[in-house]
């Protein structure tokens, strides 16, 4: 992954005390999917654990950070709502961890990011309804693609053939997270 974020993070301080860029990605892809626009001033400190002050030494590194992340939101809430979404250079499966780390970190950053949409998310797909259940599904896949060890072994354990299924679920994830998000915003329309 190679984009002005990348050249921030190269800031040994900054990589410490900020999200990595695939977690940030995770994270960001989460907030353009949620089903209601949650301003970037609300969540953008979640990307540097929620302090207060942020770790950037002057306000110009402050403002060009946020406006990276403003435009990685812009450009990823497009490309869900389009069903373009894919999955960002550098995540792939990997034979020997199953996924690489930038998947992992993905799959990490977007579970964090769900957490804090969580309540948008239960009000218009509410437990026991359809829609919860595709909700359920991108979840459940985020999770086994961020701990893949347990998600094979769980597989194996039900009698499937792990690694083909596991293939299966990242390849599906683009369209399932997609799909999500446009019958999210359906459904944040009619309310």
């Amino acid at each position: 992954m190679s984009s002005p974020l990348s050249e921030l993070l190269k800031n040994p301080q900054l990589a410490e005390q900020l999200l990595s860029e695939a977690q940030t990605r995770g994270f960001v892809t989460a907030m353009a999917a949620a089903p209601h626009l949650i301003d970037p001033s609300e969540w953008l400190a979640f990307l540097w654990g929620g302090d207060e002050t942020s770790p950037f030494e002057s306000h110009e590194e402050l403002e060009a950070y946020a406006n990276e992340i403003v435009n990685m939101w812009n450009q990823s809430r497009e490309d869900l709502l389009t069903g373009q979404w894919h999955w960002p250079e550098g995540c792939t499966l990997d034979d020997k961890e199953l996924v690489t780390e930038a998947t992992r970190e993905l799959a990490e950053g977007m579970l964090q990011g769900w957490q804090l949409s969580r309540d948008d998310w239960d009000t218009i797909m509410p437990e026991g309804s359809e829609d919860n259940a595709l909700l359920g599904g991108v979840l459940l896949c985020f999770s086994l693609l961020y701990d893949p060890e347990n998600a094979m072994e769980a597989l194996s354990q039900e009698g499937a053939d792990g690694l083909a299924q596991f293939e299966e679920i990242f390849t599906s994830v683009p369209t399932m997270l997609c799909g999500l998000t446009i019958k999210a915003q359906a459904l944040a329309q009619e309310q």
